[in-house]
């Protein structure tokens, strides 16, 4: 969500918006693999026309474009995955702040790949995305105050640390400087696009204001774990 309203209807949104999340995901997928089918049955001309390439004011365009692109089958496979689950556990607190976040982390990770790369080299793929997003999901939960995403960017940076490896300068075979420029448009996004509360005001609400069947404990972590545990139907 874009916000976090309290009351009966949080759960409601919550699940509203994780299922807006998926399709909107499963939607990118589809999009990205009828691409690669056209660009292999056109023998990758669409790489060569729509890729980043280096230092090449008439490619600037590829920033946008070269994303949906790859260099092949094994490459997209490789992407899938990851692209479906850092970009659902982007997305599920707020599409409009995800659509937000990923020309943020298009833009820093072009711009990486533009300014640096070798003159001449075309670069495609969705990689600097998926640092991008893998980078938001780890931070973002710091950010917004939020103990649940918290614990889910400890067991994703827990789970996935392996992939910063292609991200080290000088990596062979992969375009590192993609997958630099989007974890730090991800790390900045995580603040940037950080939720806002009103000093004094818990989801948005005054303190004085919320009320119901069940009490919270007053203040404190457990009192927001309290909340969003209650949110989620949990409690």
């Amino acid at each position: 969500m874009d916000g976090s309203p309290t009351g009966g209807g949080s759960a409601e949104l919550m699940v509203a918006e994780a299922r807006r999340a998926f399709f909107v995901m499963l939607g990118f997928l589809v999009v990205v693999w009828a691409l690669q089918l056209v660009n292999w049955l056109d023998g990758y001309r669409l790489d060569a026309q729509f890729g980043l390439v280096a230092q090449s004011p008439g490619r600037l365009g590829g920033i946008v474009t070269a994303p949906l692109l790859h260099a092949n089958w094994a490459h997209l496979e490789g992407n899938s995955g990851p692209l479906f689950i850092f970009g659902f556990l982007s997305a599920y607190r707020g599409v409009k702040r995800f659509l937000g976040l990923t020309l943020l982390v298009a833009l820093t990770s072009g711009a990486a790949v533009w300014l640096f790369e070798d003159g001449g080299v075309v670069t495609v793929g969705a990689s600097g995305l998926i640092f991008g997003w893998f980078g938001y999901v780890v931070l973002r939960g710091v950010f917004d105050r939020h103990l649940i995403d918290t614990l889910v960017g400890v067991v994703m940076a827990a789970s996935f640390a392996y992939l910063l490896l292609v991200a080290v300068p000088g990596t062979p075979g992969v375009s590192w400087l993609g997958h630099l420029g989007g974890l730090v448009g991800g790390l900045a996004g995580a603040w940037i696009f950080r939720e806002r509360r009103r000093p004094g005001a818990a989801g948005g609400a005054p303190a004085a204001a919320v009320s119901g069947p069940r009490s919270a404990p007053s203040g404190g972590p457990r009192a927001d774990l309290h909340k969003e545990l209650d949110d989620l139907g949990l409690l």
